[in-house]
């Protein structure tokens, strides 16, 4: 089993000379809070395209904050204006390094819609203003950075960097871009959650090792002209062959058609050992080249054949390292970190944050905190594996809890600390809701496991699948003095939650406040098999349970389900036969989600190579339809708002193409009408205005994504003379 140091410090040995006081009341941002902290300088500095909120579910704040613990002084710099190198000089050089994180999403999804719009908001900005960060944040921010100051190692980290770590699809330029390490030209990259490698960097670079001589620390990646020290190299095509990898040569050309010819290798470079098959004693001293970065750029095929490699070698007991060659330097990926303890967990959840953003935003509201200031987290980690979730790549699959005690005492800060709070908790979650200590029953079996999902195409046997902890937890909870009500907000593996009747009682009669929020996704298999999720049975029996105990705790609940347009796979017949399961059980989307193709998800390779990483791919490999061009994306989305008027004139043109005429009309069985009523039918999906907000309505409006016959849907009449759209 692989262990790792404890990322906590040793409080008994002595402090390094120089060490930051312990816990500053926030981070400071500005060379006024520096002096009053009696400082001259800071060892770290991180710069982030979020606002500066001092609370654990703020990646800036936890690592600053455990970099504070290891006796380091650490600044902020948040959302910096990106036009000159100015701001970034405005703590002053670090000793150590600077930290460059797009914040806690990327920058690009911050921005853009899965139609390619500009956003209106950003909610973590105060006041919820768009357009305080660039594009590509890290990729500016680092470039910013080494122009104030040339000398000073970047690192780059947070998941804009960590999904973009490798040669990776890129959506909004439809194109295969180089890892973000080159780009940004940064020194050294931190992929997943990065406290233990944060920490390790600080440590090294601080007992006085260059940058340059941090090659072994796992969850980094860095750029090399040779692969150090001694390995065995793997071609990843000998793990999984795609096939021929160029194209056929012309035997009427004239020149050599660019055939690579064999150079010699530079004078003292270390040679290194090419072989196809590695005993295990060797394990951990190979490493897997997968196709170069101008290869996968040219060749979809071989891009997901990458893609899968890199999904494979993700487990931390058993990945192997990766390289993989950019022009002239090689991109080194070294194995995922160890996940954290449970101590670990604790430590870094029980420092000292102030649970509030910065004073110098005054009373500004940062939306991104106002939804979580009453959250807690209890878990990281999902092993689900949806192929259009990038939460596997960015903190893995393994689940690493806090302990009960942890959970419950920052429960109690917040009813003791935190303004507003009026005694509810608006979420016990994570990732998903329902994973809190569930694990493989085997570590050796878990260490050697390669499978992307524990959950799919059924649940592994080898599954821990108790859900008496998390009862324990949540029953504890509501028991604290002064706590009302603990709700659950995060998504519920709904598939999970059938091994274990006593939790959905629990969730049902305690935790649930009128609506449920769940994913089926879809109800056709063929996007549910490339989504990677169960059937529609599941969804059926899980509703028959949680109706079944909301009945008996007498409460009136509601399951609200939340489905996905245009996801690979998914042809306009899955999303006809989608709509109509929609109005035949009474529910109407007043927002919808279509399919976004973040970097590094095993859906993005389907959508840019138009096969399926899921399994070995090849040249012959199954094809999958991929629902592309704004116009089909549209067409999916409207299925989805079926009842919305301004969908209907091309919602009929699809109907007619299909065949299904028969479904226009004024017929319960029919899906829409023939007419169309005036002044609507020219702002359908994709075609509307932004929406202003006007000085007056500064209270933001509840968001409901789902109405139902239970949150606005008038049923349907029985009698004569009612309104058309009582039916739609």
């Amino acid at each position: 089993m692989l262990t790792a140091p404890d990322l906590r410090p040793d409080f008994a040995s002595p402090a390094p000379q120089g060490a930051a006081p312990a816990g500053a009341p926030f981070l400071p941002t500005s060379r006024a809070e520096m002096h009053a902290l009696g400082w001259e300088q800071c060892d770290v500095i991180i710069v982030t395209g979020d606002a500066y909120v001092d609370h654990p579910s703020f990646g800036m704040a936890i690592v600053g904050r455990v970099l504070e613990a290891q006796g380091l002084r650490v600044g902020i710099i948040a959302q910096p204006d990106w036009h000159s190198a100015e701001p970034f000089r405005a703590l002053g050089a670090p000793r150590l390094f600077f930290g460059i994180t797009a914040g806690n999403m990327d920058s690009m999804v911050n921005r853009y819609t899965a139609e390619k719009r500009v956003r209106s908001d950003d909610a973590y900005t105060p006041g919820g203003q768009g357009g305080q960060r660039p594009d590509r944040s890290v990729i500016v921010y680092a470039q910013r950075a080494r122009e104030a100051y040339r000398s000073v190692p970047i690192v780059i980290g947070g998941i804009e960097a960590s999904l973009r770590r490798i040669a990776h699809f890129d959506y909004w330029s439809e194109k295969v871009r180089r890892s973000i390490l080159l780009d940004a030209k940064a020194d050294l990259l931190v992929y997943g959650n990065g406290e233990r490698q944060i920490c390790e960097i600080a440590r090294r670079l601080r007992a006085g090792e260059p940058i340059e001589a941090l090659r072994d620390i796992r969850g980094t990646a860095f750029a090399h002209a040779m692969p150090p020290g001694e390995w065995i190299e793997i071609d990843s095509t000998h793990l999984d062959a795609p096939g021929r990898l160029n194209p056929a040569l012309d035997p009427y050309a004239m020149a050599d058609n660019g055939r690579d010819r064999a150079k010699p290798a530079p004078h003292g470079a270390e040679v290194v050992r090419f072989m196809r098959h590695v005993h295990n004693a060797d394990r951990e001293r190979s490493v897997i080249r997968l196709p170069a970065y101008e290869q996968v750029a040219g060749d979809p095929v071989l891009y997901a054949h990458a893609s899968r490699i890199l999904h494979l070698e993700s487990n931390p007991g058993n990945a192997r390292a990766l390289v993989q060659c950019h022009g002239r330097q090689q991109l080194w990926l070294n194995p995922p970190p160890i996940p954290l303890s449970s101590d670990e967990m604790d430590w870094i959840y029980g420092l000292p944050y102030q649970r509030r953003p910065h004073p110098l935003y005054g009373e500004a509201n940062i939306p991104a905190y106002k939804m979580i200031r009453f959250s807690v987290s209890i878990q990281r980690g999902c092993f689900g594996g949806c192929s259009f979730c990038s939460i596997t790549e960015h903190e893995g699959r393994i689940i690493q809890s806090r302990s009960e005690q942890s959970v419950l005492s920052e429960i109690e800060k917040i009813r003791d600390s935190v303004p507003g709070f009026t005694g509810v908790i608006s979420d016990l979650g994570g990732p998903t809701a329902n994973m809190y200590r569930l694990a493989c029953k085997s570590r050796e079996i878990e260490s050697a496991c390669r499978r992307p999902s524990c959950v799919y195409p059924a649940i592994c046997p080898n599954l821990n699948t108790d859900h008496a902890p998390l009862i324990q937890l949540y029953q504890k909870a509501r028991a604290l003095p002064g706590i009302k009500k603990i709700l659950i907000a995060s998504g519920v593996r709904y598939d999970l939650a059938l091994e274990s009747p006593e939790y959905v009682r629990e969730l049902a009669t305690h935790h649930v406040g009128g609506y449920l929020k769940i994913a089926p996704e879809h109800l056709r298999e063929g996007p549910l098999s490339k989504m990677m999720k169960p059937g529609v049975g599941t969804y059926y029996r899980f509703k028959e349970l949680f109706d079944r105990y909301s009945k008996q705790a007498g409460k009136q609940q509601y399951l609200i389900p939340y489905f996905i347009a245009a996801h690979p796979g998914t042809t306009d017949e899955d999303m006809l036969e989608l709509a109509l399961w929609l109005k035949r059980n009474g529910f109407r989307a007043d927002q919808v989600q279509a399919f976004l193709p973040s970097p590094m998800a095993s859906a993005t390779a389907m959508y840019h190579s138009g096969r399926n990483p899921l399994k070995r791919v090849t040249r012959a490999s199954e094809e999958v339809t991929i629902p592309k061009g704004l116009r089909v994306r549209r067409l999916h989305k409207a299925f989805l708002r079926y009842h919305d008027p301004e969908n209907w004139p091309l919602l009929r043109e699809a109907l007619r193409r299909m065949g299904r005429a028969d479904l226009i009309g004024s017929g319960r069985h029919q899906l829409l009408p023939a007419y169309q009523p005036p002044g609507t039918g020219e702002q359908g999906e994709g075609r509307r205005a932004p929406k202003r907000a006007s000085s007056a309505a500064a209270a933001p409006m509840p968001m409901r994504p789902f109405r139902t016959q239970h949150t606005g849907l008038p049923r349907t009449p029985s009698a004569r003379g009612k309104s058309s759209r009582d039916h739609y």
